[in-house]
């Protein structure tokens, strides 16, 4: 458990130092910079949950193909 806190910490340290760092060096101001990082965020997560929802589709398709041919053998 404490490897996994420290981990934690690490993480969130790591990505703070991140921020500061792209916030100081970015070429655009704060306003513009947090606007196009929320920008590919939604982005990301539309992307994402598409592909979710394309690979549960495909794998319902598979359980029905295999919950078919179960049936076919038993009868």
């Amino acid at each position: 458990m404490r490897r996994l806190l420290s981990l934690l910490v690490g993480f969130a340290i790591g990505a703070a130092a991140g921020y500061v760092l792209m916030t100081l060096f970015s070429p655009v101001n704060g306003d513009e910079l947090r606007s196009n990082m929320r920008e590919h965020y939604a982005a990301s997560l539309r992307a994402g949950r598409q592909a979710a929802a394309e690979k549960r589709a495909e794998l319902e398709k598979e359980l029905a193909e295999l919950r078919a041919g179960n049936k076919e053998e038993t009868t």
